[in-house]
């Protein structure tokens, strides 16, 4: 069930949905993949609610809304902050809507100030996160590891990674992510738990 699972997130990064059919499909795999979540059901849905309605407020300013790109991801109420926006300016102007949402535990800052990375970075960025999904599947020697705990996130081929993991499940995810052709640099986010028993 896992592998399936997670082959059908992959399928979905991997064609770049969008629109409504996203929402769909994210809303599908998000449901089917809180049964192997560390986060409770309502702090998955906590994030999905979070990213939405932080990329809502972001679209609503429409000088940070054209000609720049922000993107948001939460895992655990952390939220991850990436993209390109032209000015120190609207740097702030980011962030600042992004700390503006109660709900948010912190803010990972890792938005670039300069132009917005060339069309077709995105579909790079989407092959590499199908990539570090499918090669994380084969670490199957770690006791209780798995794979759709792992939230995988590029951006101009730097890769993001979040979840509830042990040091020693961030330690061999982050190395063979680093692995892949295409990684430029690979940044944990993560949350480190405890081992069990």
């Amino acid at each position: 069930m896992r592998p399936a699972l997670a082959r059908l997130a992959i399928a979905a990064l991997a064609l770049g949905l969008s629109g409504c059919a996203a929402l769909v499909a994210g809303g599908a795999v998000t449901a089917m993949a809180t049964a192997h979540d560390r986060r409770s059901t309502s702090e998955v849905w906590k994030d999905n609610r979070l990213e939405l309605s932080i990329m809502d407020a972001i679209n609503r300013d429409k000088e940070l809304a054209l000609r720049n790109h922000v993107a948001v991801v939460s895992h655990n109420r952390i939220v991850l902050v990436i993209g390109e926006v032209r000015t120190p300016e609207l740097k702030e102007r980011a962030l600042g809507i992004v700390r503006s949402f109660k709900d948010v535990r912190r803010v990972v800052d890792e938005l670039q100030v300069r132009e917005p990375a060339p069309f077709g970075t995105g579909a790079r960025d989407a092959a590499i996160t199908a990539r570090a999904k499918t090669a994380l599947l084969d670490i199957v020697d770690l006791p209780g590891f798995d794979v759709t705990r792992v939230n995988v996130t590029t951006r101009d081929g730097v890769v993001y990674l979040m979840g509830l993991v042990t040091r020693e499940e961030a330690e061999r995810v982050a190395g063979t992510v680093s692995r892949l052709s295409g990684v430029v640099r690979v940044v944990k986010v993560f949350e480190y738990i405890e081992p069990a028993g």
